[in-house]
C-alpha cells in the first residue's frame, strides 16, 4: 500500500479534540472518536496518549467518579489544539483552492482540446 495522507488522524489530536467539548473518561472518548471522526483508538493507545498529554500539561484528570476517571482540556491544550486546527484549516483550504484552479485548468485543456479535433474534423484532416 501507498504512503498514508492521514496524519490529522493522530491520536493525540483526536483526544484533544474529543475533550473540547466536555470532560470524559476514557471510554468515552474512545466512543467519540470512533463516532464524530471516524477512528478507532485501541485502550492501551488512548491511556498511552492520555499520559503524554498529561505530563505536557495539556489535559488534567478530575476526581474520579465510580471507577472512571475523566480527563478535562486544560488552557494550554486549548491553545495548543486551536493552532493545530488553524494549520490544519489553511492547508485545507489551500489544497481545496489549487483542486479547484487545476480542475477549471484541465477542464480548460479538455476544451481546447474538443475545439482542435473539431475543426480538424470539419477541415477534413486526417491524424497520422
Amino acid at each position: 500500500m501507498g504512503y498514508r495522507l492521514d496524519r490529522w488522524a493522530d491520536p493525540p489530536l483526536l483526544v484533544l479534540a474529543s475533550l473540547a467539548e466536555e470532560p470524559k473518561h476514557g471510554y468515552a472518548i474512545i466512543q467519540d472518536v470512533a463516532d464524530t471522526m471516524g477512528v478507532r483508538l485501541s485502550a492501551g493507545t488512548l491511556y498511552a496518549v492520555i499520559a503524554r498529554l498529561e505530563s505536557r500539561g495539556l489535559i488534567e484528570p478530575l476526581e474520579a467518579a465510580d471507577r472512571r476517571r475523566p480527563y478535562r482540556i486544560t488552557a494550554a491544550g486549548a491553545k495548543a489544539l486551536a493552532e493545530q486546527s488553524e494549520r490544519m484549516s489553511r492547508v485545507a483550504s489551500l489544497a481545496r483552492q489549487r483542486l479547484v484552479g487545476q480542475e477549471a485548468s484541465s477542464a480548460r485543456g479538455r476544451l481546447v482540446g474538443q475545439e482542435a479535433s473539431s475543426a480538424t474534423d470539419r477541415l477534413g484532416w486526417v491524424g497520422a
